[in-house]
């Protein structure tokens, strides 16, 4: 169960590695009731937020690239830490475009049933991220 678990939360890593993903797939790995604890204000919790989340760091950074560098299961949860790069050349939560490359990291955990996720938590650098963007002094 841990290796399927871990292959279910890759599927989410890999939707926000790339700016080419069809947001159609999150339907197959989503719960219906999913819930995201981490859902940007303005954002809804559910499937429609994370579509919402990912179009508008899609938008913002059309050559995102990921990377995982850890993953860790136990039970009904896994933990993933990842780290990623774009050049911010699209509004980004109301900041247009400054053209500058940024790189950031975080952990994701997902809690995973019946081969879906239905709850998400995240903590990344935003900070780090605004600050790379010139929005918030170093």
């Amino acid at each position: 169960m841990t290796a399927d678990n871990k292959a279910i939360a890759m599927r989410w890593q890999d939707m926000f590695r790339s700016s080419q993903e069809d947001l159609s797939k999150l339907d197959e790995f989503l719960a219906a009731d999913f819930v995201s604890h981490s859902a940007p204000p303005g954002l809804d919790p559910g499937i429609e937020g994370v579509k919402q989340m990912i179009s508008i760091f899609q938008n913002a950074f059309p050559d995102m690239e990921g990377a995982v560098e850890d993953v860790v299961a136990e039970g009904d949860k896994v933990v993933v830490r990842f780290s990623g790069t774009g050049t911010h050349q699209g509004e980004f939560f109301g900041i247009p475009p400054t053209g500058k490359p940024v790189k950031s990291t975080g952990i994701n955990i997902f809690r995973i049933e019946a081969g879906k996720i239905v709850e998400y938590w995240n903590n990344a650098d935003d900070l780090g991220m605004l600050q790379q963007l010139g929005v918030i002094p170093s």
